[in-house]
């Protein structure tokens, strides 16, 4: 089991929350009690316990049964007493900054959503209510910036990589720096702190003042990718696919790097919704690349995206391995197409309205094994359905691997089951396959994965 020392500690906000109402106040108060109590403990623990191997999130919150942290009122706002917490977020007895601001940030998050949602001033019925709420959610955490130039890429990939690819996304993030692009990343190790090192870099070089490093997560995850230091903006949005809209609303362009079942679905994703017939014109940079060593795992993945959902979804996409500036300049050049195609259209540079997603992509799939077993994984849909199919298979597989809920359900009643029409399923049981040899299931140096899943054509 996972062991670390201790420490108690009171700690005062900064960066959020730092002014707040006697009814605000209140009502973060009334968050030291039931589920949203709980909801927020789990993210606080997983923020202060930055740095840890553990990719799983029921041994981090076992390692600490013993962790509180409670909400006081005082005159400038609020305090929060934290007992018996990682002492590793602390350097003689003080919260690290970056450590400290994230941990508001959460509380904001989680705060505001429940706000939100027991005054029902969200409506969780149509597409554009949905969007709207993602929208709200950012607005409350100043991701939003009026005016701002579009320069934000999002970079998708594993946890579990190898150093050599990691090296690489903080290659690609150096090349993004030099040429003033922002980072938003899922806020976790590998690919999701490689490329925000690199960027950290090459902007201290081109004298960049007020660099974005831009995280955003969901409580469901957070625990297995804890926020790496270098974020300085987090977002907690309340489930997996208000995240996955976030990352396309904000991001100016997308780069995936190689990963496991977390960055399929999140490529699946985002394929399903540049397939839409609504956006066919629509501007938006993706690439897919990785160092030479990931030219297998490219190449398979590429294979299976032409296998499941064909030609016209690979054409969405630049395959470019092994060359971190041509990655930055394509991205580049990209943004300035997205820029000039939105001011033509009057849309905003800080948030993508004028992109479709349908409601399959919006609504939270929960992903029991009857609901994983009912998956609709065969030809007769339109192909962007089928994405998001594919793209609830994974989610599961993610729950299944690291998410304390998944991880209980199979413990109980076994691996998942995935069934479909066969020239489906075998190229999705070969690329998960390859998954597993390739360790990008798990944190490589643990013990052997066991599947979560079995796929059945």
């Amino acid at each position: 089991m996972l062991t670390r020392q201790k420490i108690n500690a009171s700690v005062s906000p900064k960066g959020s929350l730092e002014t707040l109402s006697q009814r605000e106040v209140q009502q973060l108060r009334e968050t030291g009690s039931g589920s949203v109590y709980a909801l927020f403990r789990q993210c606080a623990l997983a923020i202060l316990n930055t740095g840890s191997h553990s990719d799983n999130a029921k041994t981090i919150l076992e390692a600490y049964p013993d962790f509180e942290v409670k909400i006081h009122q005082q005159d400038r706002g609020i305090r929060l007493e934290l007992i018996n917490a990682p002492a590793d977020a602390f350097v003689d007895g003080e919260m690290i900054a970056s450590t400290r601001e994230m941990l508001f940030s959460a509380l904001r998050d989680i705060v505001y959503t429940q706000s939100e949602l027991e005054n029902k001033r969200v409506d969780v019925e149509s597409s554009s209510g949905l969007t709207d709420y993602v929208f709200h959610l950012l607005r409350n955490a100043r991701t939003l910036r009026a005016g701002a130039e579009p320069k934000m890429v999002v970079c998708w990939g594993g946890h579990s990589i190898s150093t050599e690819e990691y090296k690489y996304t903080k290659k690609v993030g150096h090349e993004l720096g030099l040429r003033a692009l922002d980072v938003c990343t899922g806020c976790g190790p590998g690919v999701m702190k490689g490329p925000m090192k690199g960027a950290t870099i090459s902007h201290a070089k081109q004298r960049i003042l007020g660099a974005r490093y831009l995280g955003l997560t969901e409580p469901g995850i957070i625990a297995a990718e804890a926020p790496n230091p270098i974020v300085n903006e987090l977002v907690i949005l309340p489930d997996i696919e208000k995240r996955l809209e976030a990352f396309v609303r904000v991001g100016h362009g997308i780069i995936i790097f190689p990963g496991g079942a977390g960055t399929a679905e999140e490529f699946l994703y985002l394929l399903g919704i540049l397939m839409h017939p609504d956006n066919a014109e629509l501007p938006f940079p993706l690439v897919l690349t990785g160092p030479k060593s990931a030219e297998p795992y490219l190449r398979q993945l590429h294979d299976f995206i032409g296998a499941t959902l064909g030609r016209e979804a690979q054409n969405r996409y630049v395959l470019i391995p092994n060359d971190p500036a041509e990655v930055a300049r394509h991205m580049a050049a990209g943004i300035k197409a997205v820029k000039q195609f939105r001011r033509e259209r009057h849309d905003a540079f800080h948030f993508n309205w004028l992109l479709k997603i349908d409601e399959s992509f919006q609504h939270p799939f929960e992903p029991t094994h009857e609901a994983m077993a009912s998956l609709n994984l065969t030809r007769e849909q339109p192909v962007h359905e089928l994405a998001a199919n594919l793209r609830r298979a994974f989610s599961g597989i993610v729950a299944g691997n690291v998410k304390a809920h998944g991880i209980q359900l199979i413990e109980e009643h076994g691996p998942y089951e995935l069934r479909g029409d066969k020239t489906i399923m075998q190229p999705l049981d070969r690329l998960l396959q390859a998954f597993v040899e390739q360790h990008r299931m798990k944190l490589p140096g643990g013990t052997a994965y066991v599947p979560c899943y079995r796929v059945v054509s």
